[in-house]
């Protein structure tokens, strides 16, 4: 496939989860049919200021109602969606977790986030388990899509490992919170991820009064091709994978690496 319609819908942060349910919901139904189709980090509700007990009492298995909706709507529009939700877990602590769902409904794969938000005042780790898996990039309408979650945008391993597995184009769910140089942050930090690994990068981000908006995606060449700005909205571009050999046949650099070196 030479082009991949991808909509970011930047939702505003909420506490909660059914009127949530109800945003997203409508503002799915918006979006034109088929492509991609993906949702902000926190989506679910918003976690600040809760403890993991209450979090991950109102989290949820593969088959709550958070992503059957999404699965419904999934089928529905044809579109395949890059879900987040809070996954409930035995062990007291939910995971922040991903679930890939094909056009026909399907849950093709999984990750919860290996690399946790215990910086600039925040422990994320005090109320949500670590995953211990990176993600492997899967085929996913059209595209080799791989995948991170907000604070992991700053490991620059993580987008490595996915290109060099066979990514086109990686999205970052985040619920990126605001503050001095926040949103100066986000845009560097995935205009570098792009750059560096001559990939399409594209990131939904949750909005609201904690949270700085923004969604963005960023060609391979680490060029910012859309900026949403604030609000709750959706935003629809169309990722041309055909920019990834002529940039990669300019910009030789994962061609370049000497791993044995690094490793």
């Amino acid at each position: 496939m030479e082009k991949v319609k991808l909509t970011l819908i930047q939702l505003r942060a909420r506490r909660d989860k059914e009127e949530s349910l109800r945003t997203l919901r409508k503002l799915v139904d918006k979006v034109p049919d088929g492509g991609i189709i993906a949702i902000p980090e926190y989506s679910m509700f918003d976690p600040t200021g809760l403890s993991a007990e209450v979090i991950n009492r109102n989290a949820e298995s593969l088959e709550g109602p958070w992503l059957t909706m999404l699965r419904e709507q999934a089928r529905r529009k044809g579109s395949c969606i890059v879900a987040t939700f809070f996954e409930k877990n035995q062990g007291g602590k939910a995971y922040n977790s991903i679930a890939l769902i094909s056009d026909e409904g399907e849950i093709v794969a999984t990750y919860r986030k290996t690399h946790l938000f215990d910086a600039l005042g925040y422990r994320e780790s005090d109320v949500f388990a670590r995953g211990e898996k990176l993600f492997e990039p899967v085929n996913f309408c059209g595209v080799k899509i791989g995948v991170a979650i907000c604070f992991e945008i700053r490991f620059p391993e993580i987008f490595r490992y996915q290109v060099t597995r066979g990514a086109e184009l990686i999205v970052i769910p985040s619920a990126w919170y605001t503050g001095p140089g926040k949103e100066e942050q986000y845009r560097f930090l995935a205009q570098t991820r792009a750059h560096e690994n001559t990939v399409w990068v594209a990131a939904p981000i949750l909005y609201g009064d904690y949270f700085t908006g923004r969604s963005i995606v960023v060609n391979p060449m680490g060029v910012v091709v859309s900026d949403a700005g604030y609000g709750e909205k959706t935003v629809t571009v169309d990722v041309d994978l055909r920019e990834l050999g002529p940039v990669r046949e300019k910009l030789p650099l994962l061609e370049l690496r000497r791993p044995e070196l690094y490793d």
